[in-house]
Order: C-alpha cells, then sequence, then structure tokens
C-alpha cells in the first residue's frame, strides 16, 4: 500500500530536519547573487539604465566601475552580512582571519614570479591581446589603465569571497573537504566563455586555490595571487598594443618595456 499523506509529510519534516541550514543558504544565496550580478551588475544594465539616469555616457571606464563595484557588493558584503548576522559565525569562520599567513606569503613568493613569466608567454596570443585588458582604453593610456586595475581589485574582493570564502567556508562544516570541489565548480562553469587554454585553466586553478585556501585558513590569499595574474597579462598585453610586438624572446621583451 502507499505511503499515506501523513506518513509522507512526516519523511520530509524528518529530511529537511538533516538539511544543513547555513550550507544551504550560502549555496542557494551564491547562485543568486550570481543571477543578480548578471542582470544588474553587468555593463549592458549599466548602459541602458543607469547612465541614462546621469546623463552620462554608456561607454568607458563608468560601465567597468559599476560592473566591478556591484560585484564587490555583490560578492563580498552581502555574503559576510548573511554569515555574520545571519549565523553569528566569526570572522575566523567565515574565512576572514590572517589564517596560517606565514605559509600563504610562501606560497605566493613562489608563485608570483611564475605568473610573471607564465603571462609573458599568454600575452604573445593575438587571442589574448584582443582580449586584455577588457576595457581597451586602459590599454592606450597608463593613468586610465591604473585607475581600471584600481577599481578592478574591488571586483576580486567580491569574486574571490564569493567563491573561496563565503562558498568554501559557509559549506566546510557540512561537506568538510569536499567544499572545495563545490566552489570550484561554479567558478570554472562561470569561465566558459573565456579563452580555451584560461577556461581550462579555471578548472585546476579553482581546485588548486580552493585547496590553498583552505590549506592557509584565509580567504586573503587569494586575492593577490588571482589578481596579480590579470594584473600582469592585463600590463603584459598593454605593452604589446602599444609596441606591436608579439614576440617571447629577449629581444621582444626589452622592445615592449620601451612601451612602458
Amino acid at each position: 500500500m502507499g505511503l499515506s499523506f501523513r506518513e509522507e509529510w512526516n519523511g520530509i519534516r524528518r529530511a529537511v530536519q538533516k538539511v544543513d541550514k547555513q550550507a544551504a543558504v550560502v549555496l542557494l544565496s551564491a547562485a543568486l547573487i550570481v543571477i543578480f550580478q548578471m542582470n544588474w551588475g553587468d555593463r549592458s544594465f549599466f548602459r541602458m539604465e543607469i547612465a541614462p539616469l546621469l546623463d552620462a555616457s554608456g561607454h568607458g571606464l563608468g560601465e567597468w566601475a559599476w560592473w566591478f563595484g556591484m560585484q564587490g557588493v555583490l560578492g563580498l558584503l552581502i555574503p559576510i552580512a548573511i554569515l555574520k548576522w545571519g549565523f553569528r559565525a566569526s570572522w575566523t569562520e567565515m574565512g576572514l582571519g590572517l589564517g596560517d599567513y606565514s605559509f600563504a606569503l610562501k606560497i605566493a613568493a613562489i608563485y608570483l614570479p611564475l605568473v610573471l613569466l607564465g603571462t609573458w608567454f599568454l600575452s604573445s596570443s593575438s587571442e589574448f591581446q584582443a582580449s586584455y585588458p577588457h576595457y581597451p582604453g586602459a590599454a592606450l593610456n597608463w593613468k586610465t589603465f591604473l585607475i581600471y586595475e584600481a577599481l578592478f581589485l574591488f571586483y576580486w574582493l567580491g569574486w574571490e569571497y564569493l567563491w573561496r570564502g563565503f562558498v568554501l567556508f559557509g559549506t566546510s562544516k557540512a561537506f568538510g573537504v569536499m567544499a572545495i570541489f563545490i566552489q570550484a565548480m561554479p567558478f570554472a562553469i562561470l569561465h566558459f566563455n573565456k579563452p580555451l587554454p584560461e577556461a581550462l585553466l579555471s578548472v585546476v586553478g579553482g581546485v588548486a586555490l580552493g585547496a590553498l585556501v583552505w590549506r592557509s585558513k584565509s580567504f586573503w590569499i587569494a586575492v593577490p595571487i588571482h589578481a596579480a595574474q590579470m594584473f600582469m597579462l592585463d600590463f603584459w598585453c598593454s605593452l604589446r598594443i602599444r609596441s606591436g610586438d608579439s614576440g617571447i624572446g629577449i629581444e621582444a621583451l626589452l622592445d615592449v618595456l620601451k612601451a612602458f
């Protein structure tokens, strides 16, 4: 005989009671944040809705400031509010403590020179030069470049905390070390429209960066590591665009540095 409505309802209640509320809220909130960012934090939204209200051009640094700023608010400030006031989490539990900073600094000291070298080779590709910096005007004016990169840093705080802070630490009690892979999956999926080498590297990078943050017990190390990659890629591509040199040898390096 089939289950009665009461038995079915009690079964649902028991199942719901077993759900880790914090993990459920974190994962659902992360999904909503991505949806909000894509709809209202997008540059096209700024051009169509915000720029006319400001009587400003929808193009230029303004649209990028909107995109970067919204990612910072949605990915950093709102998740902090959810964990801090919604679940009374401590700064350490939220991944915002210093953690094992000595270990993190050692890893950064090893990794950043590799980034400097790796982005040099990647920037030789015409595909990367066509994509970076995302705002073409930043490649042609160093003052604009610095403003753009400063705004981009706030974006990285929101982007990294959303995955390596909010999702990683917000689900760690429920899923343990598997939280590393949980945060890496949507992170990699959101790279689907990037150049293929970058899209593929995002799978490995998402797991590796999540593991580093997990080991460091703090999300902070993820910001300079990821931001440095983009900064150096933007920097090398800007120099190549200015100089017109796409070589990879010493002579090419000396040539592009003349454009600095």
